[in-house]
């Protein structure tokens, strides 16, 4: 008896230790549109850190950014849609953007497939990313990381790839060479039990 209700016990405490994704804006609600393109799908075995490389002026509106990028993805570029699967804020709001089912674009020579790719807006080069877009990118790392069963191994940046960039700027690129990132992201892992 005591070993069928410790069965039942652990059985509910596994139904219970479901990730949970965090708060993220779908793409009809900042305003985008679906892609047309249809692509094949990808497995995800890497989650990548990018800036947007551009300097962000307090007060600007993300979603009408999401609305020229796509546009500029598009119909400049001529890809798919935004280049990355997720963009964040300053304030850590997270925005959807290219399916994670469909491979990422790059203007260097790395190729993002099977890569989730994360950007933060603003230019780590020269701005500092926020306590809101750092813990809101942690969050994400750390659920995707469940979700698609990765080991902190699996994270990176644009530039751990690419001779061609310094994204994601030496300022968010801190966070990750100094293991802090990482930890953060290892301490939400070890926090959902399995």
């Amino acid at each position: 008896m005591r070993l069928a209700a410790l069965a039942l016990l652990l059985a509910l405490a596994g139904c219970a230790s479901q990730p949970q994704a965090p708060q993220i804006i779908p793409v009809e609600a900042w305003g985008g549109s679906p892609p047309t393109a249809r692509e094949e799908p990808q497995s995800i075995s890497r989650i990548t850190l990018h800036h947007q490389g551009e300097i962000w002026k307090e007060g600007a509106d993300p979603e009408a950014y999401l609305r020229r990028l796509q546009q500029w993805s598009r119909l400049t570029k001529h890809w798919a849609d935004i280049p990355y699967h997720y963009v964040i804020a300053p304030d850590g709001r997270i925005y959807a953007a290219r399916p994670l089912s469909q491979a990422g674009d790059t203007n260097t020579e790395y190729d993002p497939r099977g890569h989730a790719l994360i950007m933060l807006v603003g230019n780590f080069e020269e701005q500092q990313p926020t306590p809101a877009q750092l813990k809101a990118a942690v969050e994400l790392t750390a659920w995707l990381a469940r979700e698609h069963h990765l080991g902190l191994d699996a994270i990176a940046s644009h530039k751990d790839y690419s001779r061609q960039t310094v994204c994601p700027g030496k300022n968010l690129y801190a966070y990750l060479e100094s293991g802090w990132f990482q930890a953060e992201v290892g301490k939400r892992l070890n926090s959902t039990p399995r």
